[in-house]
């Protein structure tokens, strides 16, 4: 089978290695835009069920990107000038121009080839399958928008993505209070020298700030100032655009009516998005890939492929694609939250992807979530000390015979 795939993103790259693997015959070539090693993007993050996957697919790449990742348990918040601290699941970061070239070198080991600077803007005639991981923005999707019924839905919030030297040692929350209204970012290390620091506001805090007439410059000293407290000293690191001015956007929530025509397929951000706030992006996309990957190997007529490649991907990201929505809601209307003691922000934090949650008074959603936690942990240990009261009463009534 002749593949062709326009982006060399961790979604099309990882679907080239799969299907490589399947079948060494298959003739797989990955185009991408950019020059190589000139990806933008400090770091992402996974949790450990996708490491689990990557294994079982994979164990050589699994291994190389487990080997260069950084990992976390904790959670930080700070809150003005309290903080506080929960254990949660393990985390990990990666930096994404690490981990790209990790799985460009194992699919050029595999024998796939690797375009760069090649922008593919029409599905090629030759291909058996076209790829489209070309992105939000997919040249290949928008040449047939008409039939993907795209949509794109802009949310309220500013935001950017930035880079530090400081290396958090847990995923970091920092919500700082301005005249404006407040700003807060979320860190996380995703090596042993640098950490990913995105920054977001409301807009009426962004324009107070002046952040929409600052040059790069000015605002990286002046959120270096507002988040100095968890930033210790060291420096941001920004990214200009061509006019020199940092790239501060909305974030832009994609859904298609469909995701193939004929033998073209969308795969990862150019089939859907999720909120950067559940951390899920990348994730997302890799899981795209192993998806399709077994569709393909699964049924012999490519229409039937990619048909049960978009069934079980749209019925799997259901779930995840409500936490997204609720989760920028939940910083939408952060100044409802944001006056409990910390402790208690921070677990309605860890609840923001309930649908229940914004209809439910803040102080009592909290109250019936430590409740309920409550019960559950009566209820383990009911399970667990039943069976084992019962043999002491059995002892105690054998020895009394």
């Amino acid at each position: 089978m002749k593949v062709v795939c326009a982006g060399g993103g961790p979604a099309g790259l990882y679907l080239a290695i799969l299907l490589k693997l399947q079948d060494p015959s298959h003739d797989i070539t990955v185009h991408e835009r950019n020059p190589e090693g000139s990806t933008y993007g400090w770091g992402v993050t996974y949790w450990g069920g996708l490491l689990d996957r990557l294994q079982a697919r994979d164990p050589e790449s699994a291994a190389a990107i487990e080997e260069h990742s950084v990992c976390w348990s904790d959670g930080v918040a700070h809150v003005r000038e309290l903080t506080t601290r929960h254990q949660g699941d393990e985390g990990f970061g990666i930096g994404r121009h690490r981990l790209l070239d990790l799985l460009a070198t194992r699919a050029r080991a595999l024998g796939v080839r690797l375009e760069y600077e090649s922008e593919l803007t029409e599905p090629p005639t030759d291909a058996d399958l076209v790829v489209a991981a070309d992105g939000v923005h997919s040249l290949l999707r928008g040449r047939h928008a008409a039939h993907f019924g795209t949509d794109l839905a802009a949310g309220r919030n500013r935001y950017i993505w930035l880079g530090t030297t400081k290396v958090f040692d847990a995923f970091t929350f920092a919500f700082v209070e301005t005249p404006h209204g407040w700003i807060w970012a979320y860190g996380y290390g995703y090596s042993a020298e640098h950490s990913t620091c995105v920054v977001e506001c409301a807009p009426e805090t962004f324009t107070g700030l002046g952040l929409d007439r600052a040059d790069e410059g000015e605002q990286l000293a002046l959120l270096e100032k507002l988040f100095a407290g968890v930033l210790d000293g060291h420096r941001l690191i920004g990214r200009p655009s061509a006019g020199g001015t940092a790239p501060w956007t909305t974030f832009r929530t994609l859904t298609n009516r469909t995701w193939h025509r004929g033998n073209l397929v969308l795969l990862g951000d150019a089939a859907h998005t999720t909120h950067y706030s559940i951390g899920a992006g990348t994730t997302l996309a890799v899981e795209d890939a192993m998806c399709l990957a077994d569709a393909l190997r699964d049924h012999t007529a490519l229409p039937d492929a990619l048909a049960a490649y978009e069934r079980r991907r749209r019925s799997d990201l259901l779930s995840v694609q409500s936490a997204a929505r609720y989760s920028a809601q939940w910083y939408e209307n952060l100044p409802r939250y944001i006056h409990l003691p910390p402790h208690r922000m921070f677990a309605l934090l860890g609840q923001r992807h309930s649908p229940l949650l914004p209809y439910v008074p803040p102080q009592l959603y909290y109250g019936l979530d430590k409740a309920v936690g409550r019960l559950e942990v009566l209820r383990r240990l009911k399970r667990w000390a039943g069976p084992k009261a019962a043999r002491a009463l059995h002892a105690r009534s054998t020895s009394a015979k």
